[in-house]
Formats: structure tokens, C-alpha cells, sequence
């Protein structure tokens, strides 16, 4: 097992003079770094653990101007060494990195109390007493101290058995499973190419691994790791290592992208996220204010927006969206931090509640709804977390579909929404689907929908249906996507296809032709339809082989083309009128007697022209020229030049 032990506390503390004492590392790489005699940049060392195992450390810098660099690197600890001098006791980056550990997450830590040979006992014990009145409430309250000297070597052997013993006893990290590597630094080796570290946060990797860069999607091929400056062929969460990377540069990253595999991350430019405000900030944090916002170890730009009021006072907490200038790919239950602009200072900090929030607009009647839902994500997953469980699982995944509503959500976007392993999300499931409570709607794609989601749009489809049955009576049946127009431009057409086999299977719709109608709905003629009915096939039984033209009947009985429609459209689904051309409708028996006697034509002649045509009817061309047609679309005939044959022969 690998575990991650960070730093923090304020500039020239002895943070890295500390780590060389107890790793023989030296943390700080930079030219500038030993000239200046600060560390600017994250510095990384090691050590091996009594049980096999390897102790990874990360050295942050200390300076105020860089305490964006101590939040990428504070991503991914799993303990924390909080260093205080015991020359100058607690300082403002002490008080800050603190906090930051805190909105991290981080619980676990200790106190190295560093410089002990430069003061005397008294002083000593006044600065402990100092110190502990300081972390009084913080996760460090209870915290045991470690006076120490990276010169003299004082107190070292002590320490360094209290950090076997915390990495022994540490708690497992949640790991939902999905491999990601947050990158914080990039560089290109002679004969390598492009090389990325980082520290692994959930998932595990392995060589020759596919991986998409994120959140620009750019894929590449993992070439080489290493573990500890050691080549590996497998990393697992809590290491820190490097891979080298194929077919991107080194200008295809920046510190922030994240290594994942292909499908597993959706970047997005809005997050929600349940925000706690520090106690310590300035002043409130107000609507639409614009914050320096930091995720694992990417820093951005992002605006605020509150949902339920104007500002969030310092102490208080509230749900919070997050927009951003450029799309960021997370997982429900990340931390974050959020410095203000203005002075720059730790001022927030929060977890991501949804890192793929629905659209809620302002006419929307469910919208009370669904924030209150979005709010209940948070609890809902820590008592997954606490109490884990396939009941308690699956009350988190129905609350997602429940807010996804009819566009529904498949695997991939519910692991990344509820945070949750690949094993429990389809324990969940299972439990959501054998309780009727949730539909599998594409097993291809592993698209679930809540059931009441999919009834309500079973109703919607039914709605549709009656209103173009009011709207066209004399129609009996209509396209399936007809019926399905107004069910939403996001919905997936498999989806859409399960909604009508549903409610075909339920005998609420029926097959007919080509169409589908409602199961109750019969087609009613009114007097005045019923008579138009009749004089319009009569007129057409009169005409016989030469039938008139629509138009001409129509202004003989002073009837519109609209009002007439339905009724033709009637008599050819019923198949008394056939539509042989546009404004050219043949009577069903005089159509058969003349395809009869095509077949007797074809049984002594091979093809069939105009001219063969006329010598059977006696017709006009344009009849024949129509009639020819006909017989080619309805593949009774096929066309070869101006020859018709007898299709099959």
C-alpha cells in the first residue's frame, strides 16, 4: 500500500529541510529554489515502510504568493505534516494552509514542531501552549506534537515512528474506482518524449493503458511508468508516479488536465457544489462574484451563483453553481477551494454535489423540485459511504433519475454523478430494477430511466396521440415519430422506441398499416362526410378504366381540396380509391380488372410498353403513362429502357 504525507505551514518553517532529514531527498529541484533559499515549486521525496509499502511525500511551498502551488499539491494527501517554527510560532500561511487542509478533507495529521535548537525550553513550551489554543476546533485539535531538528537530529527517530504508525493505522481512501491521475507537472525527456506526474486519486493504471487527456478528450497510449524514480508496470491509488505518454506533446497538457480512460470523464463549464464559507473570510461571498477556484490540481477562473439568496456569510453553508470560463471533468464528492481575488486569500471551500447539473429553467415546474433533490445528493452519498449497502445505494441512484428525469442517464454518467464504485452502482441498480422502481430503456448502451420518468412519458406520447386524433379525425393511424414529437430534443431514439413497443405491448397502441393509433379510437363519419364519401367513389366507379381528375370533381360538387382530403385518404386506406398520380385516383375494381390483364399480356409477351399498354385499355397516354409508373413503384413491373417486365421473372 502506498501512502501520500504532505506539508504545510508558512515560508522558511523548515518544511523541506525536515523532509531531507528524514528522506536524504532534497525537494527542492529548481535553480532558482537553492538560490532564493524558498521552495516555489511542489517537490516530491520517499521512503519505505516497515510493512513493504512506500511513503510518498509532498514538499509545498510556503510563501503566500504560492499557495496555489500548495493546493495542487495538497491534492490526493492522505495525512498532513503541519511544520511550525518554534522561532516564530503560528504565521498567516500557517493559519491558511490549515484551512486548506481542512476544505480538503484532509483529517488525519501532526505537528512538527521544527528550529527546536534555536530556543530555549521555556520559550519552547509557551509556543506549544500557543499552538494548541490556535488548532483548537480544527481537525488538528487533538493532534500529538513533535518537536524537532533537521540539524541536530532531534526528535527524528520519534517522528519518523509516529508516520509508520499513522500510515499503518490510516483509514482506506474511497475509491470509486475510475482511474485519475491530476497532472502537476509536464516535461519532455531525451529519447522519452512527453512525461506527466502526479498523484494517483482513484483508480488504478497499467502499462500500455489507453487514456484521454481531459478535458480536451486528445487521447494517448500510456509508453512507460515509473513508481519512486523505479520502472512499474501497474499504479494504484495513493501513488505518486510518472507516465510517459504517446502521440501528445508537451504542449498538449497543463498542469490541471487529468489522465483517464476513454468514456469515464464529462467535462463541464457548471458545477453545483455544497459551499461552506470560512469563518475567518473578510466578508460575504456574493452573487455572480468571480473566484479563483482550485480542483485537484487545476486552478481557474469561476463566477458564483447562488440558487436561494443573494450572498453566503462567512460560517455558513449553502449550495452553490460554479461557471466556468473552461470546461473542468470531476466526480461527485471532490473537494475544492476558493480564493478571493481581492486580497487573495482561502476565503471557501466545498464538494462537488454535481459535476453535471441539469438545465433548470425559470417556467420549469419541477424546478423546486429538483433543487431540493440536488441538495439531498450529498447526504444521501455520505450515509453510502457510512453505511454502504445496496438499499442505501440504490435511494442515491434514484434520486439521480429522478433529477435527469426523461432524458434518463446511462452507467458511465450515474458513475461519475453518485461517486460511486463500478460493484455498488450496479448493486443499485439491480435493486432499483427488481423493485420496478427504475427501466434498463438500452442495455446496449446501459441507459436507465426512472419509472416514473417513463410513464410520464408514456402519457405525454398518449396526450399526442388524442390531439391528432381530435385534430384529424378521418385519419386512422400516424407515424411513430409523430406521436413522439413533443417528448424532448435530448431523448435517444431507443428510448423513444421503448416508450411505443410499451405501449403497443399494453394495448394502449395499436399496429395499423404503416401507422399506430390509438386502441379506442374508431373512425366516425358525419352525414355531410358520409355523403361526400360516397359521390366521390361513385364518380370514380362511373369513370372506370379512364377515371376524372380530382380537381374536376371536386369543383363539380364545390367541395375544397382540404375538406376533401381526409375523405380520400379514408377511401384508399380502405382500398375502394387507389392513388395512381398526383390528382389521380383509380376505383380499387377497375385497378385489379387492369392488373389483371397486364398478367395475361406478360403470360405470351415478354415486355410491356405504352404502346402494348394502349392495345390492352385502349387509353390515353397520360393514363397509360401514369398506370406504367404505378405498376413500377408498387414493383409489379420493373423498367429496362422504355420495356416494362414482369418483376420476378
Amino acid at each position: 500500500m502506498s501512502i501520500i504525507l504532505g506539508t504545510a505551514g508558512h515560508i522558511d518553517h523548515g518544511k523541506t529541510s525536515l523532509v531531507r532529514a528524514l528522506t536524504g531527498i532534497d525537494c527542492d529541484r529548481l535553480s532558482e529554489e537553492k538560490r532564493r533559499g524558498i521552495t516555489i515549486e511542489l517537490g516530491f521525496a520517499w521512503a519505505s515502510l516497515p510493512d513493504g509499502g512506500r511513503l510518498g511525500i509532498v514538499d509545498v511551498p510556503g510563501h503566500e504568493r504560492f499557495v496555489r502551488n500548495m493546493v495542487a499539491g495538497a491534492a490526493g494527501v492522505d495525512f498532513v505534516m503541519l511544520v511550525i517554527a518554534a522561532d516564530e510560532g503560528v504565521m498567516p500561511q500557517t493559519r491558511e494552509h490549515l484551512e486548506i487542509c481542512s476544505l480538503l478533507g484532509i483529517r488525519q495529521g501532526f505537528v512538527a514542531l521544527t528550529k527546536t535548537d534555536m530556543v530555549e525550553p521555556d520559550w519552547l513550551e509557551l509556543v506549544s501552549e500557543d499552538i494548541r489554543n490556535f488548532l483548537k476546533g480544527s481537525f488538528l485539535e487533538n493532534a500529538p506534537f513533535f518537536p524537532v531538528s533537521a540539524i541536530t537530529g532531534q526528535g527524528l527517530d520519534a517522528l519518523k515512528t509516529h508516520i509508520e504508525s499513522c500510515a499503518a493505522q490510516l483509514p482506506p481512501r474511497h475509491d470509486c474506482g475510475l482511474f485519475r491521475l491530476p497532472v502537476d507537472r509536464v516535461f519532455s525527456m531525451k529519447g522519452h518524449g512527453t512525461v506527466v506526474t502526479g498523484t494517483v486519486i482513484s483508480g488504478s493504471l497499467e502499462q500500455g493503458a489507453e487514456l484521454h487527456c481531459m478535458p480536451t478528450g486528445k487521447p494517448c497510449r500510456v509508453r512507460g511508468l515509473q513508481r519512486h524514480e523505479q520502472p512499474a508496470q501497474r499504479v494504484e491509488t495513493g501513488q505518486r508516479c510518472a507516465v510517459n505518454v504517446q502521440n501528445l506533446d508537451v504542449a498538449d497538457f497543463e498542469r490541471g488536465f487529468v489522465l483517464a480512460r476513454p468514456g469515464t470523464l464529462f467535462p463541464s463549464r457548471r458545477w453545483l457544489v455544497r459551499l461552506s464559507c470560512l469563518p475567518s473570510a473578510p466578508r460575504p461571498l456574493r452573487q455572480r462574484v468571480e473566484i479563483h477556484f482550485h480542483h485537484g490540481t487545476r486552478e481557474c477562473l469561476a463566477r458564483l451563483h447562488f440558487r436561494d439568496r443573494d450572498k453566503l456569510a462567512p460560517g455558513e453553508t449553502a449550495l452553490a453553481e460554479l461557471r466556468f470560463r473552461e470546461e473542468l471533468a470531476g466526480v461527485t464528492g471532490d473537494h475544492c477551494v476558493l480564493r478571493a481575488c481581492s486580497p487573495l486569500r482561502t476565503v471557501a471551500g466545498g464538494i462537488l454535489t454535481c459535476p453535471l447539473p441539469p438545465v433548470l429553467r425559470r417556467k420549469d415546474e419541477a424546478k423546486a423540485d429538483k433543487l431540493r433533490l440536488l441538495g439531498e445528493i450529498h447526504p444521501l452519498r455520505e450515509h453510502c459511504l457510512a453505511t454502504p449497502g445496496p438499499a442505501n445505494y440504490a435511494a442515491l441512484l434514484a434520486t439521480l433519475l429522478e433529477i435527469y428525469g426523461t432524458e434518463g442517464l446511462d452507467e458511465a454518467h450515474l458513475r461519475v454523478l453518485s461517486g460511486l464504485t463500478g460493484a455498488a452502482m450496479q448493486g443499485g441498480l439491480n435493486l432499483l430494477g427488481s423493485q420496478g422502481k427504475a427501466l434498463c430503456v438500452d442495455r446496449e448502451n446501459r441507459q436507465w430511466i426512472s419509472r416514473v420518468a417513463f410513464e410520464s412519458l408514456e402519457q405525454c406520447c398518449l396526450s399526442r396521440a388524442a390531439e391528432l386524433h381530435r385534430k384529424e379525425p378521418l385519419r386512422s393511424a400516424f407515424p411513430g415519430n409523430a406521436l413522439t414529437a413533443g417528448l424532448g430534443r435530448n431523448l435517444t431514439p431507443r428510448l423513444v422506441q421503448k416508450v411505443l413497443d410499451h405501449l403497443c405491448k399494453a394495448g394502449k397502441l395499436v399496429q395499423d398499416g404503416e401507422g399506430l393509433r390509438l386502441a379506442e379510437h374508431r373512425i366516425v363519419l358525419t352525414g355531410n362526410q358520409a355523403g361526400l364519401k360516397q359521390q366521390l367513389l361513385a364518380a370514380h366507379q362511373e369513370g372506370g378504366a379512364s377515371p376524372p381528375n380530382i380537381k374536376d370533381v371536386l369543383e363539380a360538387l364545390q367541395i375544397s381540396p382540404k375538406e376533401a382530403s381526409p375523405i380520400l385518404r379514408l377511401l384508399c386506406k380502405e382500398g375502394a380509391l387507389v392513388k395512381i398520380h398526383e390528382g389521380l385516383y383509380y376505383d380499387g375494381a377497375a385497378l385489379e380488372h387492369i392488373l389483371t390483364q397486364v398478367r395475361q399480356w406478360f403470360c405470351t409477351h415478354d415486355n410491356l410498353d405504352v404502346g402494348g399498354l394502349r392495345e390492352i385499355l385502349g387509353l390515353s397516354r397520360k393514363y397509360l403513362i401514369a398506370l406504367l409508373e404505378y405498376m413500377d413503384n408498387a414493383q409489379i413491373t420493373i423498367r429496362v429502357g422504355d420495356q416494362r417486365r414482369w418483376r420476378g421473372r
